[in-house]
């Protein structure tokens, strides 16, 4: 690579980072958007629990499994193009979210909240391609940084219910779409790939089938949907809990859930760090025994020897960590096992077109494979 790409990669990254970083907050803020509206939907359209719960979740759902396609998408089309469409996607769903709560109709609302989870899947976009730009021993501080626009959720915790008591319901979902609109246009304007990144276009299926088959990819899928999964679970559902618990209203239940998110949040770089410097088992293993310990305190809820707020900023805290040190982790651990026989299984050589379980060589006209019979 000559020395003048070097330089200029070298001084992009930063600032490509920093977009990615608000990309995801943006992301994020429409993500969890529904969350802490919850507590207004439950009164306006009279949920019981299990309602308002299947409400919250439903973006949650969506953002998780969509990954899955979009994570492929980003490997062929870069994290430019993908982060702008992750962005405007998500406006046409969040007005829609908006005119479904303005009509009152139940359905209609969790259809639309459903439709949202497209926001979600920012992760597997900004993910590959903060990796991208930085060396194997900065990934983890990188891949920190770009997950704290996790932030995002606590922004929607804080200002949207302030937002609608001050501009109003349908204002606020305005807002938010013209952030949205105007974050894409920066990203499609100044966001570059690294100078390393190439498209693959290698077939979806195969690659999904030989990841299936490792052992390692259900480990890392429990254990971060355990520590990132757990953050998501009560920065969604925690002004809702706190209003049925603890009888906060709206905005003392926002403002609760935002001091959660933040703390999570300034962990998780932490967590990339730690998982540079000492790996990250032991640093999950650790994060794991501090959220079961936490869980049941909160669970006991001694309001009169611990405060509450104490408990759940803590376990946001592990979370967050957990949630740096386990991603950078799983793409660590999972990346060495895919580079593996294993891995390779069923890779589609480019020139010949056919399949086969060892990596065949850059000429292929199928003469190797006359020669080895």
């Amino acid at each position: 690579m000559p020395e003048s790409v070097r330089a200029r990669a070298r001084a992009s990254k930063g600032f490509d980072l920093v977009l990615a970083t608000l990309s995801s907050v943006v992301c994020f803020w429409a993500w969890t958007s529904v969350a802490p509206l919850g507590v207004r939907y439950s009164v306006d359209l009279n949920l019981t629990s299990t309602q308002a719960s299947v409400l919250v979740a439903m973006p949650v759902f969506v953002g998780s499994i969509g990954r899955i396609p979009v994570g492929v998408l980003t490997d062929r089309y870069g994290g430019p193009i993908m982060f702008t469409t992750v962005l405007l996607a998500t406006v046409p769903a969040l007005l829609l979210v908006a005119l479904a709560g303005t009509l009152g109709v139940y359905w209609a609302l969790v259809l639309c909240a459903l439709l949202l989870g497209v926001a979600g899947t920012v992760f597997a976009v900004g993910i590959p391609f903060v990796s991208n730009w930085y060396e194997v021993s900065r990934r983890g501080f990188a891949t920190g940084i770009f997950g704290a626009g996790m932030g995002g959720t606590a922004l929607s915790a804080f200002f949207t219910p302030r937002f609608v008591d001050w501009f109003g319901y349908i204002p606020t979902h305005l807002i938010l779409a013209c952030l949205l609109v105007a974050t894409a246009i920066v990203v499609r304007t100044c966001m570059g790939n690294a100078p390393s990144w190439v498209s693959n276009s290698q077939p979806f299926v195969p690659k999904l089938c030989a990841a299936a088959k490792l052992g390692v990819t259900w480990q890392m899928c429990f254990l971060y949907g355990v520590v990132f999964g757990g953050f998501v679970a009560f920065s969604t559902y925690l002004p809702t809990y706190l209003r049925d618990i603890y009888d906060f209203d709206l905005t003392a239940a926002g403002t609760r859930t935002a001091g959660f998110a933040v703390a999570a949040v300034l962990l998780r770089p932490v967590g990339g760090i730690l998982a540079d410097r000492i790996g990250p088992k032991p640093v999950v293993i650790v994060v794991l025994a501090a959220v079961a310990v936490l869980a049941w305190v909160v669970n006991v809820r001694p309001d009169g020897e611990i405060p509450a707020g104490l408990t759940f900023v803590a376990m946001a805290s592990a979370l967050g960590l957990g949630a740096g040190a386990g991603r950078w982790g799983s793409l660590r651990l999972a990346g060495t096992k895919l580079a593996t026989r294993e891995g390779r299984v069923g890779q589609r050589h480019r020139q010949c077109g056919r399949w086969s379980r060892r990596v065949l060589p850059p000429a292929c006209d199928g003469g190797h494979l006359r020669r080895r019979r």
